[in-house]
């Protein structure tokens, strides 16, 4: 009975700072690797809410300013619930100026890589994820440019696949990469039926 070599769970890396190439396993080689532009990353966090969440500040302000001129007039049980209340009310104004603080850590953490097999996506925050997306699964990728993203000469992919959606964010010549992963999607969507050097 064939066993288990007691060396093969044994982790060389030391603490939680793991880079994307740690995800490769022995016979995967690495085609592509990338990260947001970070001037972009930052400026979309801030832009992406930013008329939401002042219209909804702004509107909440006015009340809370009500209140405050006629305090003298509540009762205290009253100016409590409506404390509590506008605590609560102002969370999507509190999650544009979460998405703001933590846009730069994001976006040391975030990377992309392609390699001949999968695509793979690090993100996080406080921790790490490392999303898989094998080629074979992609049902499409498309380029997205918007304003911010042309003044910066980035683009953001999306990729769709069998059983979920991901974006490379902020990507520095976004034609190109687009461009060689719908190739390699391709290619290996294939090679189900057509082997070829990209599959091993």
């Amino acid at each position: 009975m064939k066993t288990v070599d007691e060396k093969y769970f044994i982790n060389d890396t030391k603490g939680n700072n793991f880079s994307i190439e740690d995800s490769l396993s022995s016979d995967e080689s690495l085609l592509w690797k990338g990260k947001p532009l970070r001037k972009s990353f930052i400026l979309n966090s801030v832009l992406k809410f930013l008329p939401f969440a002042l219209i909804w500040l702004i509107f909440d302000t006015l009340f809370i300013v009500l209140l405050v001129l006629n305090v003298k007039e509540i009762p205290t049980i009253v100016i409590v619930f409506l404390a509590i209340f506008f605590l609560f009310h102002l969370i999507p104004v509190w999650l544009w100026i979460y998405s703001i603080i933590s846009a730069s850590k994001r976006q040391k953490i975030e990377e992309y890589a392609f390699t001949n097999k999968r695509i793979l996506i690090k993100q996080g925050f406080i921790g790490s994820t490392i999303i898989s997306v094998f080629y074979d699964s992609i049902n499409s990728v498309n380029l997205k440019i918007g304003i911010i993203e042309k003044m910066c000469h980035v683009g953001d992919i999306y990729i769709l696949s069998n059983n979920q959606k991901v974006v490379l964010e902020d990507i520095l010549d976004p034609i190109f990469i687009t461009t060689k992963l719908q190739d390699i999607a391709l290619t290996n969507k294939k090679d189900i039926y057509f082997p070829n050097n990209l599959r091993k």
